[in-house]
């Protein structure tokens, strides 16, 4: 479907489960060529080992360092970079505000705004040189609302929408491109933690959490991966080439955050 994303060099935090996961698939089945990192060793060793094709390092996002080694060997193994996506992030902490342990607070900023500006700053300046790239920043449907109990989370994700808006009228004239994608709730692993967190610290049922979610979407469901992935296909593709600067949903419009 998208022809022109072939040979394409592309670089995808975070890449071994979930969306990150999803989106490298979809990229290699497009003929695009993939490294990847995570901090999974088990997952991403697995993943690599499945598809021998792509490449990948392990590492924490959330150190400047290791993001450096990141790019290092992900520009050795693809030799440039054409489409960055910065998928990583975490939960974060649950509860109200005046309760949050301090170091769970900073460590969700690091993880998923810091790394973003630290991969940003390194794909820049070749971006730059080429006079052309893309950049997807996964943000949040909490990072366009609030998120009661969810604060550093949705604090983070505000930030990554704010970072990439104004990133974006930064570098267009170099022919880069800029968007940040807000998610719904996904399926999977993470949102069951989510959840569970959610439940405790509101001292709620869990299945009532879940339902408040569903009940929160227009489209009374939650959000694939793929879903994800395809959007960002797309806003990598020339499909996408007059894009630039948008956060753009991709959640069965959710309406409300306050019911969770």
């Amino acid at each position: 479907m998208f022809q022109d994303l072939q040979q394409q060099r592309v670089m995808i935090t975070a890449g071994a489960s979930g969306i990150g996961r999803a989106t490298a698939l979809a990229f290699l089945a497009a003929g695009a060529r993939v490294h990847i990192c995570d901090i999974n060793a088990q997952a991403l060793e697995a993943l690599l080992s499945e598809h021998p094709q792509l490449s990948g390092s392990l590492i924490d996002v959330g150190d400047e360092a290791q993001v450096e080694r990141f790019f290092s060997e992900g520009l050795d193994a693809l030799g440039g970079i054409d489409v960055l996506v910065n998928n990583a992030g975490i939960a974060g902490p649950a509860g109200h505000l005046e309760g949050l342990d301090s170091l769970a607070w900073r460590s969700t900023f690091d993880v998923n705004l810091h790394s973003t500006f630290y991969c940003c700053k390194l794909a820049l300046p070749l971006m730059k040189a080429a006079r052309s790239g893309c950049i997807i920043n996964i943000s949040s449907s909490a990072g366009i609302m609030g998120y009661p109990l969810r604060t550093a989370y949705a604090a983070a994700k505000w930030a990554v929408t704010g970072l990439s808006k104004s990133l974006a009228m930064e570098v267009g004239e170099f022919g880069i491109r800029v968007n940040a994608i807000c998610p719904g709730s996904i399926s999977g692993a993470r949102m069951d933690g989510v959840i569970e967190r959610e439940a405790k610290a509101s001292g709620k049922r869990a299945d009532d959490v879940r339902a408040a979610y569903v009940s929160q979407c227009s489209l009374k469901t939650f959000i694939d991966p793929e879903d994800i992935a395809a959007m960002i296909l797309f806003l990598s593709s020339k499909a996408g080439a007059k894009i630039t600067g948008q956060a753009l949903s991709v959640d069965g419009d959710t309406h409300t955050l306050a019911n969770a």
